[in-house]
């Protein structure tokens, strides 16, 4: 046992976590690295980062604490022109510097995360944006080149912070008010449009945030300890590093996460060029048995979509799913007739992240596949692999972002189906093409499911507005129940 978590052991196993006094700022422990201003256009950004922007440079619009669109710097907006057209009414607001926000600097901060040179995550899902206009100081409007009703899902997401560069900063709802050794501390920001007789009642400390960045162990080892409030951004990486500690499951929260958790097909040579093979690969991985190794109240799934969201047909079922038919070869069987014909060890790159709860995953797989003659090895999530874990919380309601995130690659049927969906003119065409994908990507095997993502938080009782939500996240400006 490395010393990091022999420490963490030996001090939690004695702990307990009884209720934390509701007085100072919360302190919040986002799982990574040290929080910092992180411009999404610059490429993908930790938790702890995406919080801090978030709560300082918000967006259009906003998550609230249930996982739904609330305002952002838009008070409102109109959908017209059959679903082309977007027109935001943005409220009163204000830079950190005091000065007004306008609509024209709104709109530069937007096409910088649309641009050519962006390496914002979303770009691939946003390209059915066509232009971004100042049509007032206080409107402005987003055009599309085809409709997309999900847009404001992908406007509230962090990476779609309105966040100007000179001079730095956002809108609020926080403000940093202190960049310490222990963390950024964040105070509510002053509403301009605020009635001046509410000058009296400013925020008491307990409206500040200290947001930490930190690894997993040290998060649960500050919580037990009841030097924070919230632990969060756990995965299913870090999850058995709970089985130590003995947080009440009062305070112990997972998220009804949505997205994809499950192997995609990185290598399409060799072995796993073969989709009966693929399928071998996938009957003898025990879906029951890896959530089972971390709580009973994880579920395996074998399809890719949830359910139906916006596509023509019901998720498509992969024919791997189903019993073998008579005279069809069985797993082990196909691994001995490929390795008749190619003799010699067959090996398995599997490309996993750090944390326990990866080694747990890759021993389950591991075993799975030795079971049919298959030897797996573990590389590093950037090493050349034959497949690799996707654990993704999908970020808009579409089918068409499990389907192109699962595709790493896929068949050309299945992204030729892709690529129209996105083209498409209209939702019934659109929706009919994400079907056809669907099917095809089931057909083709390019991904094997195993659940939906494992996201958990420890969240102290004094967090009155903390909601379990889809999207697992959770604005540092929606934990208690008195704050904005």
């Amino acid at each position: 046992m490395k010393p990091a978590a022999a420490l963490l052991v030996a001090a939690l196993a004695l702990a307990g976590c009884d209720r934390r006094s509701d007085a100072g700022p919360v302190v919040v422990s986002a799982i990574g690295g040290a929080p910092k201003l992180a411009d999404a256009s610059q490429g993908p950004v930790e938790i702890g980062s995406q919080l801090l922007m978030d709560s300082t440079a918000q967006g259009l619009v906003r998550f609230d604490a249930s996982g739904q669109i609330e305002p952002g710097i838009a008070e409102r907006w109109t959908v017209i022109d059959n679903g082309m057209s977007y027109i935001f009414r943005l409220r009163e607001a204000q830079w950190t510097n005091g000065q007004t926000v306008k609509s024209g600097e709104v709109v530069a901060v937007l096409r910088r995360q649309l641009g050519a040179r962006s390496r914002n995550p979303l770009l691939p899902f946003l390209s059915a944006i066509d232009e971004i206009v100042e049509m007032t100081p206080e409107v402005i409007e987003v055009r599309l080149k085809r409709p997309r009703p999900d847009l404001l899902k992908l406007f509230a997401r962090p990476e779609m912070a309105v966040f100007r560069t000179h001079p730095p900063g956002g809108s609020g709802p926080l403000r940093i008010s202190e960049m310490r050794k222990d963390g950024v501390v964040l105070r509510p920001a002053i509403d301009p449009a605020r009635s001046p007789d509410d000058e009296t009642r400013s925020p008491g400390p307990e409206a500040n945030v200290r947001l930490v960045g930190e690894r997993a162990s040290r998060a649960i080892l500050r919580f037990v300890a009841r030097d924070s409030d919230l632990v969060t951004g756990g995965t299913f990486a870090d999850w058995p590093l709970l089985q130590f500690t003995r947080v009440p499951p009062i305070n112990q929260k997972i998220d009804p996460a949505a997205g994809l958790f499950g192997l995609a097909i990185a290598n399409r040579d060799g072995f796993l060029g073969d989709v009966t093979n693929r399928a071998a690969v996938a009957r003898a991985i025990d879906r029951q048995a890896i959530v089972a190794a971390f709580t009973a109240l994880w579920a395996p799934t074998a399809q890719l979509l949830p359910e139906q969201l916006d596509s023509a047909a019901p998720p498509a079922i992969a024919p791997w799913t189903a019993p073998l038919a008579a005279g069809d070869p069985a797993p082990a069987d196909r691994v001995r007739a490929w390795q008749k014909a190619h003799p010699g060890p067959l090996v398995l790159r599997l490309a996993l992240p750090p944390g326990p709860g990866a080694t747990l995953v890759f021993g389950q797989v591991a075993a799975g596949l030795r079971r049919i003659g298959i030897e797996t090895v573990r590389v590093d999530q950037n090493e050349d692999a034959d497949f690799r874990l996707v654990d993704s919380v999908a970020p808009y309601d579409s089918a068409r972002w499990y389907l192109a995130t699962a595709c790493q690659p896929c068949g050309a049927d299945a992204q030729a189906a892709l690529e129209a969906a996105r083209d498409a003119p209209d939702a019934t065409s659109r929706a009919r093409h994400i079907a056809e994908a669907d099917v095809a990507l089931a057909a083709d095997i390019a991904y094997i499911p195993i659940a939906r993502p494992l996201r958990w938080s420890l969240v102290s009782l004094r967090l009155g507005q903390w909601q379990g939500n889809s999207r697992a996240w959770h604005p540092l400006n929606h934990l208690r129940n008195d704050t904005r």
